[in-house]
């Protein structure tokens, strides 16, 4: 066989270790051979290819980054891009194509596969949002390294007595909020799945200030929202590809905060940092797991098909199950979280 394989939307740390794991099972495994398209989608829509060999592929495991690059173009918003995507897999021999992305990448995936494409899906994501599997890889070592900051942040809080309010990534969902939350003893988590309302904030941070504590620290995924009424917030941007630039929000919170308890309120956006550099452990091993997983899903011909994580399980689920809908927060692990956090 001969299997083509990409990686799209946004970076991840863990692609080049699942690209690395997928070859060495194609090659070493079965006797396949491997080529990579370039950025993402708009490697197969204008045949742009690399050759992904053991030998390419040496160093990759603990490499940040892909190396076959990444966008968020995709096949149905070009014009004949369907069909351009079609005849370049023609053209190379494709047997099976490893597509290893989030929601709107495994998306197009799923579109693909409907109108015959020989297609395997790989979930990535930091925001841990994709249905039917427990846990998308680069989602533990963004974790991480929220949870770093909120730790050397709250020393310096405390320093100073100060408000701290950090942004974590999470569009649609707190995953990466609630769990760093936790780990970091945040005073509070506000998450996009439950609107918050700035005057309960505030008066939490009153009464954890009157008991004499201090160095309160709020943890705010980039898509939390507040109720309707309570705080007002300006319309985000929207990109060429209709996804809203969030980022910020952790900014009107501290100043609501801040007008409201007049203690001084800091904010840190930790962006982009969150999702560069070295996978942790856990992300090497479910990467590699996911890319041998997914090369043996495609010698099965088994495709329409997500590779997913299930009682630490490798397990294949129907694509179109995967993408039905985001996973939210655990309610309850968001209950545990509050159980933390209440009356701080």
């Amino acid at each position: 066989m001969k299997l083509g394989i990409l990686t799209g939307g946004g970076d991840c740390p863990g692609l080049n270790a699942v690209i690395r794991a997928a070859v060495r099972k194609a090659e070493r495994g079965y006797g396949h051979s491997v080529v990579g398209f370039m950025d993402g989608w708009r490697g197969v829509i204008e045949d742009d290819t690399m050759v992904l060999d053991i030998e390419t592929c040496r160093g990759l495991l603990p490499r940040g980054g892909t190396i076959l690059g990444t966008t968020r173009l995709q096949p149905f918003g070009v014009e004949n891009g369907v069909e351009r995507c079609r005849a370049t897999l023609e053209t190379h021999g494709i047997d099976a194509l490893l597509v290893i992305g989030g929601e709107g990448t495994l998306s197009v995936a799923q579109g693909l596969y409907e109108l015959g494409f020989p297609v395997i899906g790989i979930p990535k994501t930091i925001d841990n949002d994709i249905d039917c599997t427990e846990m998308t890889f680069g989602f533990q070592t963004a974790v991480e390294i929220a949870t770093d900051a909120i730790d050397r942040l709250h020393t310096t809080a405390e320093s100073h007595d100060r408000v701290m309010v950090v942004e974590v990534m999470g569009r649609h969902v707190g995953h990466i909020a609630t769990w760093a939350g936790i780990a970091g003893g945040a005073t509070t988590i506000l998450i996009p799945e439950e609107p918050f309302d700035i005057e309960e904030i505030s008066a939490d941070v009153r009464a954890r200030h009157a008991n004499g504590r201090f160095a309160s620290t709020i943890v705010v995924a980039e898509g939390a929202l507040p109720r309707e009424g309570t705080l007002e917030v300006a319309e985000p941007e929207v990109d060429q590809f209709g996804h809203k630039r969030l980022g910020g929000i952790a900014n009107a919170v501290a100043a609501g905060i801040e007008a409201r308890t007049k203690f001084e309120t800091r904010v840190t956006i930790l962006g982009h940092v969150q999702r560069g550099g070295t996978p942790n452990a856990f992300d090497r091993v479910l990467s590699s797991r996911y890319g041998v997983a997914a090369v043996e899903a495609a010698h099965d011909q088994d495709f329409g098909q997500m590779v997913a994580l299930q009682a630490n399980r490798i397990v294949r689920v129907p694509l179109t199950e995967a993408v039905a809908e985001l996973k939210l927060v655990d309610p309850a692990l968001w209950a545990t979280a509050k159980d933390l956090f209440r009356g701080a």
